[in-house]
């Protein structure tokens, strides 16, 4: 057994022992409304819009709960701040999360953060102009390269992406050799999305990386105006899974999103709705209940046609669930 599997037994355990505690957080009682922030994203994200969503979803459930979204960088910024206290949930990806928990970098050591559920996949894209000479990851060696905002999951997931393909500074020096020098490592820009398509559009930037639903809307718009090429990174999901553990897997973006006219093989990674592990058990079973009640509404801005399943909500790696969602998912789903 896995040290996942045995964590995520024993707070399933623990979470039955909560059961009767969060009966009484359910729709319908008393006492005062818990107040919780969410660590979401920048404006105009799709964390940011699921933020908003579930907020106004909680609030109209009835439910004695209030979800105060809060404003971030993305992915590593929502852990750092769940972990030193300033927020009580978070959006974050999965490997992101998984790094945070085993205090690998950029955390310094394990920060105590625990899975409400895993809510839906981001794609990985790396788009580029399609009348331009970059046609694989390997052509952006010592091209500038819009690689997610500082503080980001986009950016880690670029910087092991360029890493695999030996286009990052570490990489490259690594790869060098007498008879065969190193590719110049790619200028991996700090850009957020909104920014990463500006630079694209003024031809500052040769690639832009971006990991979220399908489709993004700005990608989207992009699209419209500026013929593009995505490049396929489906090739690279072994070295990662090898380097980085299971929470990257092979998917595909689908013909016609975008206006591609074949699929487009890349990389998954889940996102994780997250929890401090002091959160009440009861505050964390509304709260999904919310979630699953209304998963339509929540993800109809971030990613199409996805649906939200118990199975697949409680995929959660080495990121163990809070004792509140093991309490919901025994109690709900057996």
């Amino acid at each position: 057994m896995t040290s996942a599997e045995t964590t995520r037994r024993r707070m399933m355990g623990v979470g039955l022992g909560v059961l009767a505690g969060v009966a009484a957080g359910c729709s319908g009682g008393s006492g005062p409304v818990r107040r919780l922030r969410l660590a979401t994203g920048p404006e105009g994200g799709p964390y940011n819009a699921f933020g908003r969503a579930l907020a106004q979803a909680v609030a109209a459930s009835g439910r004695r709960i209030e979800i105060v979204p809060v404003s971030t960088a993305a992915s590593v910024d929502n852990l750092r701040k769940l972990g030193d206290g300033s927020v009580e949930l978070a959006l974050a990806m999965a490997d992101v999360s998984e790094d945070a928990v085993l205090g690998r970098d950029p955390f310094p050591g394990p920060t105590a953060v625990t899975a409400l559920a895993r809510v839906y996949v981001n794609y990985t894209h790396l788009l580029v102009p399609a009348d331009g000479p970059v046609r694989s990851v390997r052509d952006l060696a010592g091209r500038p390269v819009a690689a997610g905002a500082a503080g980001s999951g986009v950016q880690v997931v670029a910087e092991r992406v360029l890493r695999a393909a030996g286009l990052s500074g570490a990489s490259a020096s690594a790869s060098a050799s007498a008879s065969a020098p190193a590719p110049a490592p790619a200028d991996e820009r700090q850009l957020g999305l909104a920014a990463s398509v500006s630079a694209l559009r003024e031809g500052s930037v040769d690639a832009l990386f971006w990991s979220g639903g399908v489709p993004t809307p700005a990608l989207a718009d992009l699209a419209r105006e500026l013929p593009l090429r995505f490049l396929p990174l489906d090739a690279h999901v072994g070295a990662l899974r090898e380097r980085h553990g299971p929470v990257y897997s092979a998917v595909t973006l689908p013909a016609g999103v975008y206006g591609l006219t074949e699929p487009v093989g890349t990389i998954g990674v889940g996102n994780y709705l997250l929890a401090r592990a002091d959160v009440p058990p009861g505050a964390a079973r509304d709260l999904l209940q919310v979630v699953f009640e209304r998963w339509r509404d929540l993800l109809v801005e971030v990613t199409a046609g996805a649906r939200l399943e118990p199975r697949f909500a409680i995929s959660t790696g080495e990121v163990p669930l809070h004792p509140g969602a093991a309490a919901h998912y025994r109690a709900v789903y057996g």
